[in-house]
């Protein structure tokens, strides 16, 4: 089998001539990242015939190095561990510690932050530049069947663990989304996501190269850059998070009325926004949907699975739903022990496909614990409706267990965020002795002082009756985000506990 079985990178020689990154450094075709990836390849290699599945950590901002760093890992036969920017230096302690990283990369911007945990440990920090100018070697053969890549979950319900994926189980990944999105070689998305999580990896990333499409990077995410981009034209595709279309929205909204038809034109010329990573507000849905003509592609899926479930690209997307099992992909709704659930009953998601994980890195336990019967036990709630799912929640945070009833906190969400006086909200469960858990809901207004509690909790209740929601506790208060600008619920809780 000769160098380059790697399925993206064997798609990647037939397209060599073509444009495949552009960022703030121009515009770099195929065959030049098919050439710096070599490089770092052989940077790492040294006098090595093969890493042989040794993990490579590395930190790099969003752009074409990123990209040659991560195929010259693969090249030389590594295992990916792509580091967060914005992680502190603990939680990149604990990425190289737990991945048994015997390499890191990095570009020197970034060294002050890698070094002193590369001489700590005496693993070898490989400057990036320095590795896209090395003499090329032969590299190994590597098979599909091998350990591509490391991505840490977000460690909601315990310590981030590695979730290790193949290279045929990213190319199966990767396959299901350009089907069913419909990805051609005249596709140019725009790419705004961190690269730590599988959304840019995968989602965008890999998919446009793998396509012969043209990815173009920014460095970071800006509302009015991003609109500026729109309307400069030639995009066809654009993916993002929840709170970036919020953030999207509210730029718009600043602009003049000659500025927001233009802006609204230029983004009525896309072929296809995609949102995903986390529960898009049926509110945000419609006012994307006035401003720009789109509705917004919703899927579902996990850092584990890639993605199982998505709304169509042709046909009608339910708002507040993510649509059905994406081609190759099955999924199924079970009860606590197992047993299928019929249409319309709640029950937790279950993943089967070629695109499922291999392990969670050195825990056996967790990862023969994650299936039953060949099936991934995602911890996600559904329901299916006239054959399309509906996400309730994940079942250690979303699902509130109360006076007898599971309730969706998302549902909950909805409902509170339809008050015209509410901008943002959070529900979370509460321990009680009485109902087992009371919802709670941490609630940012539009305008200060605006509303009063008793006000907001007799409005509340006449709307949730339906949803066997026992007396609600409400708060006031600022929202606490992660760096993605999503809430994080358990500092939501510990509001509760003040």
């Amino acid at each position: 089998m000769k160098e380059g079985y790697i399925p993206l990178i064997s798609r990647a020689r037939s397209f060599r001539d073509r444009t495949a990154i552009v960022d703030s450094e121009g515009g770099s075709t195929y065959g030049r990242l098919l050439e710096a990836s070599a490089c770092v390849a052989s940077s790492l290699l040294g006098r090595a015939d093969d890493l042989g599945q040794a993990r490579v950590a590395f930190l790099a901002p969003p752009g074409f190095g990123y990209a040659a760093a991560m195929w010259g890992i693969w090249r030389a036969g590594g295992v990916a561990v792509p580091l967060a920017l914005q992680h502190p230096r603990p939680e990149l302690e604990y990425a190289v510690d737990d991945s048994a990283a015997s390499f890191l990369v990095c570009p020197p911007d970034y060294e002050e932050r890698l070094g002193p945990i590369a001489t700590f440990r005496g693993l070898p920090l490989i400057p990036l530049p320095e590795a896209l100018e090395a003499r090329p070697v032969s590299l190994p053969d590597v098979l599909a069947s091998r350990r591509a890549m490391m991505v840490y979950t977000s460690g909601t319900t315990s310590r981030p663990k590695g979730v290790v994926t193949t290279h045929e189980q990213i190319a199966a990944q990767i396959e299901t989304l350009v089907s069913a999105w419909g990805w051609t070689s005249e596709d140019r998305i725009l790419h705004t996501l961190p690269l730590h999580h599988l959304h840019g990896i995968l989602n965008i990333l890999s998919c446009a190269l793998w396509s012969g499409a043209v990815c173009e990077i920014f460095p970071k995410f800006d509302a009015r850059a991003v609109w500026e981009r729109f309307v400069q034209g030639g995009l066809t595709l654009f993916m993002a998070v929840p709170t970036i279309y919020v953030k999207l929205i509210s730029a718009w909204e600043s602009f003049t009325p000659a500025q927001q038809r233009e802006a609204s034109a230029a983004a009525a010329r896309l072929r296809l926004m995609v949102s995903g990573s986390a529960a898009l507000p049926v509110s945000v849905l419609s006012k994307w949907k006035a401003i720009t003509g789109h509705v917004l592609l919703e899927r579902y899926g996990m850092t584990e699975i890639g993605m199982a479930l998505s709304n169509p690209l042709e046909g009608e997307r339910v708002p507040g739903s993510v649509g059905r099992p994406l081609p190759w992909v099955e999924v199924r709704l079970v009860d606590e022990s197992g047993a299928l659930v019929p249409p319309g009953t709640p029950g937790e998601i279950q993943v089967r496909g070629p695109g499922v994980f291999l392990e969670y890195w050195r825990r056996p336990e967790a990862t023969a614990e994650a299936f039953r019967d060949g099936w991934f036990k995602t911890g996600d709630v559904a329901v299916v409706e006239d054959e399309v799912y509906r996400i309730l929640g994940r079942e250690s945070v979303d699902i509130i267990k109360t006076g007898g009833y599971k309730v969706s906190a998302l549902e909950i969400e909805e409902v509170l965020r339809t008050h015209p006086m509410i901008e943002e909200c959070a529900v979370v469960g509460l321990p009680d002795p009485e109902w087992g858990e009371r919802v709670g809901a941490a609630v940012v207004l539009k305008e200060k002082g605006g509303l009063d509690l008793e006000a907001l909790r007799l409005w509340a209740k006449e709307r949730l009756a339906s949803y066997k929601v026992p007396s609600l506790v409400l708060t006031l208060e600022d929202l606490p985000r992660n760096a993605m600008g999503k809430v994080t619920k358990t500092a939501v809780v510990r509001m509760f506990d003040k």
